[in-house]
């Protein structure tokens, strides 16, 4: 048994609530000098290293980490693959940056080499920064989602992704049929779904780049595959709402337009909503359906800003996601740092303990998996990583200035970066060291 367990002692903190339901205080855990055991790829147990540490065997191995804290991975619930390569293109808002500068990149997924170089890039990009959970947007390709999966599959990451059915308003050398999209994406979920730690989601790319035939079959997929993920955009743009109403006349809003091809359910996931009014918010939670909070791209192409209370007003589930290549970072340290200004632009506060449960436990339960992932719960995976307190001179000498462990979060979620993860674990392995 003592073989496949080892022990991290640090300081540990993670999330075990909401904020807004439970209230701040009750919302954590926290353990100043605390014991992190994992066995076989899954958390055994946590607690104060002074407990613990007598009843391990004296032959587990004890890594102790001074001035760093463990929390779980990172969870990134919106995200583009095929994007990584044109990451920072300047002066667009949504509309004109897809022509512009999206279509084009993603035209180069077809070559399975480029895709399986960008995989290794990518995926690095997202363990260096501490995330170990990614809900990821290929192509219209099944060469990238091969490519992604075969990447991921590699270092047992529990990840999530799927091809992009996307069959008019695009480009000639990007779209499919209603029926490849179907036939491709029923053909990768057969092949990588359930595989490992790998989950598939249907991924229409949003309403105006789909027929009413290609949404129903979409719909058709996620009926036939209750368990799979269904992955789209949702009112990012004023523009985009307007278009959506023009091209669904009869629908009563962009949501419904998804809500009639039976889109909603407790594994959608709608990146951005924006723009959303309180019955959308409403039918959200009715669902069960979750929004990917997107800062960093909401404010980089000009969309607007998203009313994070109004969401935890109807109890809406809302994840974190970067939205490379319109956000400009792969680090959800420095997603956090763009949610708190957003908050604060509407005359709302971003606590630190709701900014680490959006980037963890709230991610988890958006992607309905808190019971494996987002927390350092004795039974989850053991995927979690290692914040550096002195990983720049700045950094260093601000946390020696805080005074208890929420300063100290709202330190490193305000100038924290990818030098903060000293490393990240995925299934009790180490998959990258700084």
């Amino acid at each position: 048994m003592s073989a496949t367990r080892k022990a991290y002692r640090a300081a540990l903190l993670h999330s075990v609530a909401d904020p807004a339901d439970v209230g701040v205080e009750q919302s954590y855990q926290y353990f100043e000098d605390g014991l992190l055991v994992v066995d076989n790829g899954k958390i055994s147990a946590l607690g104060h290293a002074g407990d613990l540490l007598p009843t391990l065997a004296a032959d587990i191995e004890v890594v102790h980490y001074q001035d760093a804290l463990i929390t779980p991975g990172f969870i990134d619930t919106h995200i583009h693959f095929p994007q990584t390569g044109m990451i920072g293109s300047y002066g667009e808002q949504l509309l004109d940056w897809l022509n512009t500068y999206t279509f084009p990149c993603e035209k180069q997924f077809a070559d399975k080499d480029h895709a399986d170089k960008v995989a290794k890039i990518f995926v690095e990009e997202l363990l260096r920064n501490g995330t170990t959970t990614a809900l990821v947007f290929g192509s219209v390709h099944p060469e990238s989602v091969n490519a992604f999966f075969e990447e991921a599959e590699r270092l047992d990451l529990r990840m999530i992704a799927g091809k992009v059915m996307m069959d008019r308003n695009a480009p000639d050398y990007l779209v499919d049929t209603a029926e490849t999209g179907y036939t491709e994406s029923k053909a990768l979920i057969q092949r990588w779904h359930g595989k490992g730690r790998l989950h598939y989601a249907v991924t229409p790319r949003f309403a105006p780049t789909s027929t009413p035939e290609q949404l129903a079959l979409a719909g058709q997929l996620l009926e036939e595959h209750p368990d799979v993920y269904m992955h789209t955009h949702l009112s990012e743009n004023l523009k985009e709402i307007e278009w959506v109403k023009a091209l669904f006349p009869e629908r009563s809003g962009y949501l419904d337009v998804y809500d009639h091809f039976k889109l909603l359910g407790k594994r959608s996931v709608f990146a951005h909503g924006v723009h959303l009014c309180d019955s959308e918010c409403e039918r959200l939670h009715e669902t069960e359906s979750a929004v990917a909070f997107c800062p960093t791209s909401n404010l980089f192409l000009g969309s607007g800003l998203f009313n994070l209370p109004q969401a935890e007003k109807f109890k809406v589930k809302v994840g974190l996601g970067t939205d490379v290549g319109a956000g400009t970072s792969f680090s959800l340290l420095n997603t956090l740092n763009e949610a708190y200004k957003v908050m604060q632009l509407q005359g709302a506060r971003l606590s630190p303990f709701k900014s680490l449960y959006l980037a963890t436990l709230g991610g988890a339960r958006a992607l309905s998996l808190d019971d494996r992932i987002g927390t350092l719960e004795p039974g989850t995976d053991a995927d979690f990583i290692v914040l550096d307190y002195k990983a720049t001179p700045l950094l260093d000498y601000r946390i020696q200035q805080s005074n208890n462990i929420e300063e100290t979060l709202f330190v490193l979620t305000t100038l924290g970066d990818d030098r903060t993860i000293r490393e990240t674990y995925a299934a009790g392995r180490c998959v990258h060291q700084r």
